[in-house]
C-alpha cells in the first residue's frame, strides 16, 4: 500500500551543513527503499513529506524519532494515496527563508501538484507563517 505521512520536528540546533548532510543522506538512501518527499527547514522546525510502501514509512519514521538531532516529532497527516506528489524527488528541499522577517519577501514555494489541498495548506502555512 502506497502511503503518505507528513510530520513536523523540531531542531533548533543544526546548521545549514548538517541539513545539507540530512537531505544528501535521503538522495542517497530513499531510491533504494522507494521513499520519496519533501523537505522544508525554518532554522528551528522540520516539516517533511514522505511517501512510499507503508512498510518502508514505517521503519524511517522510527529511525527519525530515534535520531537525536531533533525532538518533538508530531505526525500531522498519514494517508494512504493512489499516486505520489513527489514521484521524482527522492528528498527535496523546499527552500524557505529561515529569519521570520525576510520571509515576506521570499517567493512562496511551489508544492507538487499532486498533493491534497489540506496538505498543500500545510506546507504553505509552514512555509510562509512558521
Amino acid at each position: 500500500m502506497l502511503s503518505q505521512y507528513l510530520y513536523i520536528s523540531t531542531a533548533p540546533t543544526l546548521s545549514r551543513d548538517e541539513v545539507d548532510a540530512i537531505l544528501a543522506t535521503s538522495a542517497r538512501n530513499n531510491p533504494a527503499r522507494g521513499i520519496t518527499g519533501l523537505l522544508l527547514y525554518n532554522g528551528r522546525n522540520f516539516l517533511q513529506l514522505i511517501e512510499g510502501e507503508e512498510e518502508e514509512l514505517v521503519a524511517l519514521m522510527l529511525r527519525i524519532t530515534e535520531d537525536a538531532r531533533h525532538s518533538g516529532i508530531t505526525v500531522l497527516d498519514r494517508r494512504a494515496i493512489e499516486a505520489r506528489a513527489c514521484p521524482d524527488w527522492a528528498m527535496k528541499r523546499v527552500l524557505i527563508a529561515e529569519s521570520i522577517a525576510s520571509r515576506p519577501e521570499m517567493p512562496h514555494p511551489e508544492p507538487p501538484e499532486g498533493l491534497a489541498p489540506e496538505i498543500r495548506k500545510m506546507i504553505m502555512n509552514f512555509a510562509v507563517l512558521n
